[in-house]
């Protein structure tokens, strides 16, 4: 049976509630924060593995960056692919699963955000991620990572709740812990009108101190913590867990 993740009728009913254009409308703030965090120059290579609709990808293009997008979702690329034609940006999409992905030493800079990393239940798979990540970069490369951190999850954790969206929609969220804390389980239900739809999806949590250590193994020589793109402190206030790990 495949896994939630590899389902693309789950992005589709998905990522119509989750890339909302508040979210959408975000990325261009992001983007430029993180050309800070990772201090790469116009022209710099930068890979955006799972990109999702594109929206950091081609904010990256936009400034001047040459962006290799990955995702596995054909939906999400399709997607992709028609903002950049929006806005008029080249730049390279392909239909990958993560970790499958790799080019030695291509990039100057690499981005996972969006809690785009600990899908499998082998944490191993994990670790063969961020190898591939850290074999993409080039020596001194930097890479970005953007997630919800154990910590900053544990402060605000809410076992049921439910939100209203502008058309009317009511998604009613409910989440479950696994025993140890290494694991979350979410259920949606999407009621619109007489519709009703549920989703089901899972990923492994990580602290801050446990993601460090998976990317030193995989090869990154320095890791640092923050707690959102502009370079928050990662302590009691963090609103994401943002790691920057150097090759």
């Amino acid at each position: 049976m495949a896994s939630w993740w590899e389902d693309d009728e789950f992005w589709k009913a998905f990522g119509s509630y989750f890339f909302t254009p508040d979210r959408v409308g975000r990325a261009a703030a992001e983007v430029e924060a993180l050309v800070e965090l990772l201090a790469i120059t116009p022209g710099a290579k930068v890979l955006d593995l799972c990109c999702g609709i594109g929206r950091h990808s081609v904010e990256f293009a936009r400034l001047g960056y040459t962006v290799t997008a990955v995702d596995l979702t054909a939906a999400f690329l399709a997607r992709a692919r028609k903002r950049a034609e929006r806005e008029k940006v080249n730049l390279e999409f392909v239909q990958s699963d993560m970790r499958d992905f790799f080019r030695p030493a291509a990039f100057d800079a690499a981005v996972n955000l969006v809690t785009s990393f600990g899908y499998f239940e082998d944490q191993a798979d994990d670790l063969r991620v961020a190898r591939n990540l850290c074999e993409s970069v080039k020596p001194g490369g930097r890479l970005a990572m953007e997630l919800m951190g154990k910590e900053a999850l544990a402060r605000k954790f809410v076992e049921r709740r439910w939100d209203t969206t502008t058309d009317g929609t009511l998604i009613l969220m409910e989440n479950k812990m696994r025993s140890g804390w290494y694991w979350i389980e979410t259920r949606w239900i999407i009621i619109k009108g007489a519709d009703r739809r549920e989703l089901n999806f899972s990923t492994r949590l990580y602290s801050a101190a446990e993601l460090g250590a998976l990317l030193k193994q995989a090869g990154f020589q320095k890791v640092e913590f923050f707690g959102n793109f502009d370079g928050a402190p990662y302590d009691q206030n963090a609103e994401r867990l943002v790691v920057v790990a150097t090759k």
